[in-house]
C-alpha cells in the first residue's frame, strides 16, 4: 500500500528545494479531516486498498508530524530531517490504522511517528552528543586528529591547537572534556540500577506531562477559533470592532460603557446595544 514512493511522488517533502518555512506553511493549509471523513477514508483504504484515500489521510496529518518534530527540536538535529522521519512513521500508521477501534488517527499515529524519530535520533546520537553546531563538529573532528598525535593536551598544546583551528582555548578545553567523557546511551540499559548514573537522553527528550495528540488537537482547535475570531472582527463595522476590541480583547484596557459613550457622542445604553449586537454576530460564527 503506502511506501516511501508515495512520499516521494505525492507528498510535499521538507528539503533543500524550497524553504522549510514554506513546507510548514503549506501543510498547515491542508484542511483537518472531520471524524466522519477520516473514518470514511480509512474504511475505503481498508476495504478497497484505495491509495487516494491513504494520501488524503496522510496529507491531512502532515501538520501533526511537524508538531511532534518540534518537540525534539534543539538537540542538534535538523527539523526538516525529523519531519521526514516522522512522515515515514505517519505512513506506517495509516497503513495499520483500524477505523473500527474507535480512536482518531492522530492518537494512533503518535507511536509510529515517535518511533521513527527515535530511531533517527539513536543513529545520530553520538555526533549530536559531542558536537551540536557546525563549528563544534569541525573542532570535534580536528581535535580528535590532534589528540591522536599529542595524547593528553597540556597548556602549550591547548594554545597550539586553538591557534591551528582558529578557536578559543576555552572551546578546545570544553571539547577535550567532552571527548574524554564516557558515552551515554540513548536508552538506559535494562539492568541499570545506579541511582547516580547520568540520565538517559530518551528520558528527557520529550515532556511526558501531556499526550501530544491531545495537545495537538487542542492547539489546532484554538487556532481555528482564532481564525473565526479574526474573520468575525473583520466583518464588523469600525465602531463595533473598536468597542469589542477595547471592551473584550485589550488586556490593558479598562474602558467603560460611559467612557465609550462620551467618545462616540451617544448614550451608554446605545454602546451596550452595539456591543451586544456585535457579540451576537460573533457567537453565531463560532456556532456555525
Amino acid at each position: 500500500m503506502t511506501s516511501t514512493a508515495l512520499v516521494a511522488n505525492n507528498l510535499p517533502i521538507p528539503s533543500a528545494i524550497g524553504s522549510l518555512e514554506a513546507y510548514i506553511s503549506g501543510v498547515h493549509e491542508i484542511p483537518v479531516l472531520t471524524a466522519e471523513d477520516e473514518h470514511a477514508l480509512a474504511v475505503r483504504l481498508r476495504d478497497h486498498n484505495d491509495i487516494a484515500a491513504a494520501q488524503d489521510l496522510i496529507l491531512s496529518h502532515l501538520r501533526f508530524v511537524v508538531h511532534v518534530a518540534r518537540g525534539y527540536n534543539g538537540y542538534g538535529l535538523q527539523l526538516g530531517d525529523l519531519i521526514q522521519e516522522g512522515n515515514i512513521g505517519l505512513m506506517k500508521a495509516v497503513k495499520r490504522f483500524d477505523p473500527t477501534v474507535g480512536v482518531r488517527l492522530v492518537s494512533f499515529a503518535v507511536h509510529w511517528i515517535r518511533a521513527e524519530m527515535h530511531d533517527y535520533i539513536i543513529k545520530n546520537w553520538r555526533i549530536v552528543k559531542v558536537a551540536t553546531t557546525k563549528a563544534q563538529r569541525k573542532l570535534f573532528f580536528n581535535l580528535r586528529k590532534s589528540k591522536k598525535r599529542l595524547g593528553w593536551l597540556n597548556a602549550a598544546e591547548v594554545s597550539a591547537v586553538a591557534k591551528d583551528l582558529n578557536v578559543s582555548e576555552r572551546e578546545v578545553l570544553e571539547m577535550e572534556a567532552r571527548l574524554s567523557g564516557r558515552d551515554i546511551g540513548f536508552d538506559a540499559p535494562d539492568d541499570a540500577d545506579d541511582e547516580h548514573a547520568p540520565p538517559a537522553p530518551a528520558n528527557y527528550l520529550v515532556a511526558h506531562d501531556a499526550d501530544p495528540a491531545s495537545v495537538y488537537e487542542s492547539a489546532d482547535s484554538e487556532a481555528d477559533q482564532l481564525d473565526v475570531l479574526r474573520d468575525g472582527m473583520a466583518k464588523l463595522d469600525a465602531r463595533s470592532r473598536d468597542i469589542i476590541k477595547r471592551r473584550w480583547l485589550d488586556a490593558d484596557s479598562k474602558v467603560t460603557l460611559q467612557e465609550l459613550a462620551d467618545e462616540y457622542g451617544v448614550s451608554a445604553e446605545r454602546i451596550r446595544q452595539i456591543e451586544a449586537n456585535a457579540l451576537k454576530k460573533m457567537k453565531a460564527l463560532f456556532a456555525a
